[in-house]
């Protein structure tokens, strides 16, 4: 795989208060990369350097195979754009927003009309060229700020919180047009969020950060797969609990998490501990049926959260547990508020944590 950027043993310091610490990472070409972290872990400052807006107190940045230094930083940033959280546009139109890069790179007028109306586009603006920039939605202005980076072409894209503090339906948007644009297009993509479902979902891997640190890498799978304690730390992660564990005589380990609900695990432990189990490893059903599954708990729906072509249901058993299911699958079983139902989930699903 080509890799776009890289960091290696990369530090910031702001005085005494180091921000990152030694970190290495590489970026590779067409992916989404998210950095997946409580706020203060060092995700704006990281994008800060990708963008090369920020130098690193220490250690070395590579772009396209080529060390970038204080010489050539300017030409390195006119392939990398960095989108920030809170949109910050000029008070004209549209197109005025989006043509100002291109401007100022003397790019012709009609390339340059060519180019806004690409972009606009990409982020389902189309017909948006005249409006105020300032008179948007907070979720057109996102998308007006990303169609400024696009125009530019540039190489990678940097997104610190792109759905932070929008509605879920322009969120929605946003993070379609942020697949679309990876996808049809093939740009790089790094991405700070605290999201745990976007995190899920859209990136090709994460990068998990705490305190400065990269802590691990890998694919959402992965990373979501095995439940760190770092990750758990910070993040309200779904079926996340925590219990008091014993060895039974089978050999397979019995938690009890509180209100009467025991969790049986393969994996052994004892003591105080935490188990995680994912929504999409539970199945849901009207009627206990006959399973192998150590784990069958009865309880009642509570919440119901429509996300497109999925559903999300927590359901009470004792302790609230999240379950993910298909539009389809949830209509056809009927299910509503209160509608009593059945969890089974294997032994082997279980993480002790």
């Amino acid at each position: 795989m080509t890799i776009t950027a890289e960091l290696k043993n990369i530090t910031k310091a702001f005085g005494h208060k180091t921000v990152l610490d030694g970190v290495n990472l590489q970026i590779y070409e067409g992916e989404i990369l998210a950095l997946l972290g409580p706020n203060g872990s060092g995700k704006t400052t990281l994008l800060k350097i990708l963008a090369f807006i920020e130098n690193p107190t220490s250690g070395e940045v590579k772009f396209q195979g080529e060390t970038v230094s204080f010489k050539n930083a300017e030409k390195m940033r006119m392939q990398s754009t960095l989108v920030f959280q809170k949109t910050t546009l000029f008070d004209t139109s549209v197109y005025n927003n989006i043509a100002y890069g291109l401007k100022v790179r003397k790019i012709p007028k009609d390339v340059r009309n060519e180019e806004v109306k690409k972009a606009l586009k990409l982020v389902k603006l189309e017909g948006f060229e005249k409006r105020p920039a300032r008179k948007l939605s907070g979720g057109e202005q996102q998308r007006v700020a990303i169609a400024r980076a696009l125009a530019l072409k540039t190489k990678l894209l940097l997104l610190d919180e792109p759905t932070a503090n929008l509605d879920p339906k322009n969120a929605s948007i946003v993070e379609e047009v942020i697949a679309t644009v990876n996808r049809e297009h093939k740009i790089t993509i790094v991405m700070a969020t605290h999201n745990m479902f976007q995190a899920k979902t859209m990136p090709k891997r994460i990068a998990l950060m705490s305190d400065g640190k990269i802590t691990e890498v890998g694919t959402p799978a992965e990373i979501f797969g095995r439940l760190s304690k770092n990750l758990a730390s910070f993040a309200a992660v779904d079926n996340t609990f925590a219990g008091t564990a014993k060895i039974t005589e089978n050999g397979t380990t019995l938690v009890d998490v509180g209100n009467d609900v025991r969790i049986e695990a393969t994996a052994q432990s004892s003591g105080r501990v935490s188990v995680f189990i994912s929504p999409e490893d539970i199945i849901l059903s009207k009627n206990r049926f006959s399973s192998s599954a150590r784990n069958i708990l009865k309880g009642r729906i509570v919440e119901i959260s429509d996300l497109g072509p999925v559903v999300k249901l927590k359901v009470d058993v004792g302790k609230t547990f999240t379950v993910q299911l298909t539009k389809r699958s949830f209509n056809e079983f009927g299910l509503n508020l209160n509608t009593e139902v059945f969890l089974t989930f294997k032994a082997s699903t279980v993480q002790i944590i």
